[in-house]
């Protein structure tokens, strides 16, 4: 009998302190709620060094519907699983961040934890703003506060049992949540520091380019060694970038900042959202960024730069000849492409030779497809590149041929597989991406969507 009661009290005592440690690990208190500050109580300066950080951040494309109003959330985020809204972070009280001190949007950024203490779901990456200063977070602040407040519900996300239970992500971040702002390498320069801050902090370029494990977390072992984001590839930005050309700090700069480079093309899908907003803040933050993954891609070997002195050498060759293995497409080549891709002019003005074209040279040929179906239109009030889209003029057989002779003839790289049935799902994302809102150019079929370095 007193055995029997011993027992059962260790088995008590057990699920009590089971019951605390799970308790300690999920709950978090709410911050008590403030009236909306005043826009004018804000420093100008402090605000307009917010719009630069949220412009890093990338935070308009992300939290703004195709149409929407700025900030004002609902923007769907597939994911393996299942579909997540981005939340309105304008001023609003009932519906935004109105009610939110600095200190529970700090506690957002760092932790992942909203004013009133539920978890946020990690497609919001605090697992990369957890770099961000104290003093970045309050500039943040400022400014979304001092943005109009929009009223705009949240929307339910569309996730199974038991990932929508927000404490399931509490055991997420056990795992994978590694809290404490960025510390500067003193062996490197200023620059680099700083360029490091801010990709793994409010940039996190890491998100898109590094791949995930099977719980949605990236994979520390390979980072930047390339992503998947909404039916795009986010090309490895590392020593295994398949760019034809190797980058240099100073093409990464051009790129980052005008959304193309003579050796590289132009840049589609989700990243056209990114250079579109790196082309409004300081020159000295995006030539630290290209400073700081112009040592991530390293030094290119002498195997490299053969290869990148082979590719110059083909741009040189003679115009393409039809192939009797890829007839079919070098003919759509030349009735629809050759007059931009085979000319001496120069981006803007004329089309990249596709020798240099990453997305003919990368692993698989979504990227090409979704170019070829959405094409390119120009930035108002800018001298930027533009190509016709053909998903209404071509059939996916069509397309297929015509992405099947570009790799045969512009790359040195085997054959893609199952290119038809990528064609397929790229028309049909596109057509899915269309008839869902989505941000101002987050539609992969969006004319200002450009394609990753």
């Amino acid at each position: 009998m007193i055995q029997t009661r011993i027992i059962a009290g260790i088995v008590a005592g057990l699920l009590i302190s089971g019951v605390a440690a799970a308790t300690a690990v999920v709950w978090r208190p709410a911050i008590a709620a403030v009236e909306p500050p005043a826009p004018q109580s804000f420093d100008a300066a402090l605000v307009k060094r917010g719009r630069d950080l949220a412009a890093i951040g990338n935070c308009s494309d992300c939290h703004t519907l195709r149409g929407g109003k700025a900030f004002a959330g609902g923007l769907p985020v597939p994911t393996p699983f299942g579909t997540i809204y981005s939340s309105n972070i304008t001023p609003d009280p009932d519906t935004g961040i109105g009610g939110w001190s600095e200190a529970a949007f700090r506690r957002a950024m760092q932790s992942g934890v909203d004013r009133t203490g539920q978890h946020l779901y990690p497609t919001f990456p605090y697992d990369h703003f957890t770099n961000v200063t104290d003093e970045d977070d309050r500039a943040l602040y400022a400014f979304l506060m001092t943005r109009p407040a929009v009223r705009a519900p949240a929307r339910a996300n569309d996730l199974a049992f038991p990932l929508n239970q927000r404490f399931v992500v509490a055991g997420w971040k056990l795992l994978f949540l590694r809290r404490g702002t960025y510390q500067p390498d003193s062996t490197q320069s200023a620059e680099w520091n700083r360029g490091a801050y801010l990709v793994e902090g409010l940039a996190h370029c890491g998100a898109c380019h590094t791949p995930r494990n099977a719980l949605g977390a990236e994979r520390t072992s390979a980072p930047f060694s390339g992503g998947d984001v909404d039916n795009w590839h986010a090309y490895a930005i590392n020593a295994r970038s398949p760019s034809p050309v190797p980058w240099d700090t100073e093409a990464l700069f051009s790129y980052l900042r005008q959304g193309w480079h003579p050796d590289h093309g132009v840049a589609r899908g989700p990243m056209a959202e990114v250079v579109g907003n790196l082309s409004s803040v300081q020159q000295s933050d995006v030539h630290a960024i290209a400073a700081y993954m112009a040592g991530v891609f390293g030094p290119p070997t002498q195997d490299r730069l053969r290869q990148a002195s082979e590719v110059r050498a083909q741009i040189k060759s003679t115009p393409v000849q039809l192939s009797p293995t890829n007839a079919a497409g070098a003919s759509i080549y030349a009735a629809a492409c050759a007059t931009c891709h085979d000319t001496d002019r120069p981006l803007p003005y004329g089309g990249v030779n596709l020798a240099l074209s990453t997305a003919v040279s990368a692993p698989d040929p979504r990227n090409a497809a979704n170019i070829v179906l959405s094409g390119i239109r120009p930035v108002e009030g800018e001298r930027s590149p533009i190509m016709p889209g053909f998903a209404s003029s071509m059939t996916d057989q069509q397309i297929s041929a015509l992405l099947n002779f570009l790799r045969s003839r512009f790359s040195n790289q085997p054959p893609w597989t199952g290119v038809e049935k990528t064609v397929q799902d790229a028309r049909l994302t596109q057509t899915v991406f269309l008839q869902t809102s989505s941000g101002p150019h987050n539609a992969p079929a969006d004319p200002m969507q450009r394609d990753k370095p």
